[in-house]
């Protein structure tokens, strides 16, 4: 099996290839935990959507070691529910696919399951992942440290990919750069930012000093947007196709606006599923190749933004 500056060949060709064969854009799944939060699920947690894996694996998104740790688990019990993750969705992207297969005869792209890794801010549970200020102490070599084990542990788990979610700043980013070519990561990764003013990271830094660092790795295949407002996407996406060579992804959330205080969604007056079905064919044209969304969006979002994108392709 051929390499590629360290990068398994066959295994960066699974992205690429799922782009090319949706015609240049491929679709990304909505909001997990929302999701979770409909069948019943109570999330308002440090855990997050993880606290599933717990109480209700059958019900599941992203969740630290740390994190684990802090409720009382084990190493080897947090280890063996980062796992479980990646396993659950890979055991439902298969049932789901073969019986898809079975049923109407036809071999569409199969779906890829991605690791997720979310930000340290996300694991702080206190709202920094859309601020970006982590504070003096919180070094590279620091960030590095956190997200090492994880990494190591998905990457075991066998995903089709690795997700870097919902990153603030250029530091980060630049710890997951680092930390892939350190743990001679071999399947690909992309990287997605977040955005609190539609022109920043949340940390001020500006994209392009953040993406200057992605575009040094040969193993980040995609970088972009998650979890920010939809109006934002259109000119960050211009922007982006600007700075890089790189497959663009956006997934934004709904519009709603999270207090991290608080810990709940504020309303927005602005978005609804038939907007984002505009929006996706406006995202495509100027150059996203995967497309999705983040926090309260639905299936029925993802659905209308499948089928628009089929509809005028």
């Amino acid at each position: 099996m051929g390499r590629e500056n360290g990068i398994d060949h066959e295994k960066k060709n699974v992205l690429n290839n799922l782009i090319e064969n949706a015609g240049g854009c491929a679709v990304v799944d909505g909001g997990f935990a929302t999701q979770l939060e409909k069948h019943g699920a109570s999330i308002n947690d440090p855990l997050w959507s993880a606290l599933c894996l717990i109480k209700n694996p059958d019900l599941i998104k992203r969740a630290t070691i740390p994190g684990f740790l802090s409720r009382g688990l084990s190493m080897g019990e947090a280890e063996s529910l980062l796992k479980k993750s990646v396993k659950i969705a890979i055991e439902a992207r298969d049932e789901f696919w073969a019986s898809v297969k079975k049923k109407s005869g036809h071999n569409y792209n199969r779906a890829l399951v991605a690791g997720s890794i979310g930000s340290y801010g996300a694991y702080l549970a206190d709202g920094s992942e859309y601020s970006g200020n982590y504070g003096v102490n919180v070094s590279l070599e620091k960030l590095k440290d956190f997200h090492r084990r994880r990494l190591q542990v998905l990457v075991e788990a066998g995903p089709d990919l690795l997700a870097f979610e919902t990153i603030p700043n250029k530091l980060e980013a630049q710890a997951c750069v680092e930390l892939l070519d350190e743990e001679k990561v071999v399947i690909p990764s992309w990287i997605c930012f977040s955005s609190v003013d539609g022109e920043t990271a949340p940390s001020g830094e500006t994209f392009e000093e953040c993406i200057n660092i992605i575009n040094k790795s040969d193993k980040v295949c995609a970088v972009g947007i998650n979890c920010a407002p939809p109006h934002f996407l259109l000119n960050l996406i211009r922007r982006f196709k600007e700075s890089t060579d790189k497959a663009i992804v956006v997934y934004p959330n709904s519009g709603e606006i999270w207090d991290g205080i608080a810990k709940k969604w504020l309303p927005s007056k602005c978005f609804d599923d038939e907007k984002f079905e505009l929006f996706a064919t406006l995202w495509r044209d100027v150059g996203a190749n995967l497309i999705g969304g983040c926090c309260r969006t639905t299936p029925s979002t993802i659905q209308l933004i499948s089928q628009v994108l089929k509809d005028r392709s």
